[in-house]
């Protein structure tokens, strides 16, 4: 009926409460896929992503201090995660692999029309360089203030705003 606040649910899971941290992923999980698949271009690497990132969480959750939300702080570990993934290996995007988020549309002619842009813009944000396209990610997608974001890419606030506006006009013109 009411949903357990995160910072509750941590300190469960760090006494040892494993419906606690299962919870924890359940709220997460589908989250951290499609930012996995927002950032990769492609489900094997979203899910490989999302694997590494519970177990950094999971590994690092005594470091949790709650003096920002979990959303937040496991947000960071994300992008660290997607960092190292980048560092890796080079991504590339097949267009076949790219997954369109579930759609309402009432129409099969709205529904076709509304992948064909999805996957336009997946393929576009995959022509962004990494921080922009983190900051494009985490604005819109994860709904951050300038300030979280700053805080999780550990860039200045105002560079982050020069991001996402280099990276919307690069998507605008990739669009076009």
């Amino acid at each position: 009926m009411f949903k357990k606040r995160d910072e509750k649910l941590v300190e469960q899971a760090l006494n040892g409460n494993k419906k606690a941290w299962y919870m924890l992923i359940a709220r997460y999980e589908t989250a951290m896929y499609q930012y996995g698949i927002r950032m990769t271009g492609n489900s094997h690497d979203a899910a490989d992503l999302m694997q590494e990132i519970f177990i950094s969480v999971f590994r690092s959750l005594t470091c949790f201090k709650g003096e920002g939300s979990f959303k937040s702080w496991l947000y960071r570990i994300a992008h660290c995660r997607c960092v190292e993934l980048y560092r890796k290996r080079k991504p590339s995007v097949d267009i076949d692999d790219i997954q369109s988020p579930l759609c309402d549309a009432p129409c099969p002619e709205m529904q076709l029309s509304s992948n064909r842009e999805s996957r336009a813009l997946m393929q576009a944000m995959q022509q962004l360089p990494l921080g922009q396209k983190a900051v494009v990610e985490l604005k819109f997608f994860g709904q951050f203030t300038f300030d979280e974001i700053a805080e999780q890419m550990d860039i200045s606030a105002n560079t982050a705003k020069s991001r996402l506006y280099a990276a919307l006009a690069k998507l605008k013109l990739e669009l076009e």
